[in-house]
């Protein structure tokens, strides 16, 4: 029936009322926080592209984590920055590397949180590339047994949940073959399977200072434009073990976070990326916009899409709110 029989307007009346025919709603549970830890004692550091967020020493990143568990955020992905890099990114491997420090530390004192790693190499080697380079490129096959013996080594450090972001081809079944002949078979691998060469990462190579030296990452990050190639980057990590599969930037993704949760019985995570909160950071110390609506409206229109988790610099922010 039409107007006026019809009046889309009469559910909108009031809070409640919009309340009661809300579609979407995000939740706590759909949150993962990601976090940077850094050497040194007493260090929380702010990153200049990234008000409001920060580099942490391990003892302050413990803390920071104690608030995250309380706030009722389920998860946290973290990131290493090493003392010292070099060209095989080692200390990404080390038993007594950043990321394995932060590990045990956290462990004794959140025992809910569960504790995701990111696993590639740009954070760890000089030249700031997610892999093995060779004769001026990034030797695949190469990098997948420092991508191995990284996430080994990070399950061991204490690792609920292993995250490889490196967009090597076969990393996933590598990982997952090194993970089961060690007995860790039980632990879960989140692959970055549709990760785009994208300029909203800039915020993210600051933080970690992990720009590449020479060259970009295109020959090994996916291009833009392609969809079909994306959900194919799925399929087949899903074929080699990826228990949950992320997108990454989420919100010029949202197409591809729709069609991955409709062609795939998996968990699909979306990724909000470090230049998606900047831009809302910058604008709103500008009074250009509001920043709680802003924020929950794009967390809202990630979840609407499709996405079950939601990674974003955002969490404490939608945790409180919620």
């Amino acid at each position: 029936m039409l107007f006026p029989i019809t009046r889309m307007r009469r559910l909108r009346r009031n809070e409640t009322l919009r309340r009661m025919v809300r579609e979407t709603r995000v939740s706590i549970d759909d949150l993962i926080y990601p976090l940077f830890v850094c050497p040194g004692t007493k260090v929380k550091e702010e990153i200049p592209s990234m008000p409001g967020q920060y580099r942490y020493s391990v003892d302050m990143l413990v803390e920071e984590c104690k608030t995250v568990e309380q706030l009722g955020i389920p998860a946290v992905l973290l990131f290493g920055i090493p003392e010292n890099k070099d060209q095989l990114g080692t200390e990404g491997c080390a038993e007594n590397g950043i990321i394995q420090q932060t590990l045990q530390a956290i462990k004794k004192e959140c025992r809910s949180l569960i504790l995701i790693t990111d696993v590639c190499m740009c954070e760890y080697t000089v030249h700031g590339h997610c892999g093995v380079v060779v004769d001026g490129e990034v030797d695949n096959d190469r990098t997948l047994e420092y991508l191995g013996r990284m996430a080994l080594s990070h399950v061991i450090a204490g690792a609920d949940m292993v995250a490889p972001s490196d967009m090597m081809d076969g990393r996933v079944g590598y990982i997952r073959d090194v993970l089961d002949a060690d007995g860790y078979n039980n632990i879960p691998i989140m692959a970055y399977s549709a990760k785009f060469a994208s300029g909203f990462f800039d915020p993210f190579r600051d933080a970690v200072y992990c720009a590449p030296q020479f060259g970009d990452r295109k020959s090994y990050q996916m291009d833009t434009p392609n969809i079909e190639e994306a959900l194919r980057e799925i399929a087949l990590d899903i074929e080699e073990g990826a228990d949950i599969v992320i997108v990454k930037p989420a919100l010029p993704n949202l197409d591809v976070i729709s069609r991955a949760k409709q062609e795939f019985s998996i968990p699909v995570a979306a990724y909000n990326v470090s230049g998606e909160y900047a831009m809302v950071k910058a604008a709103a110390a500008n009074g250009w916009l509001d920043e709680t609506s802003i924020i929950m409206e794009s967390v809202t229109s990630i979840k609407r899409a499709g996405a079950d988790m939601i990674l974003t610099y955002f969490a404490k922010d939608i945790a409180r709110k919620l």
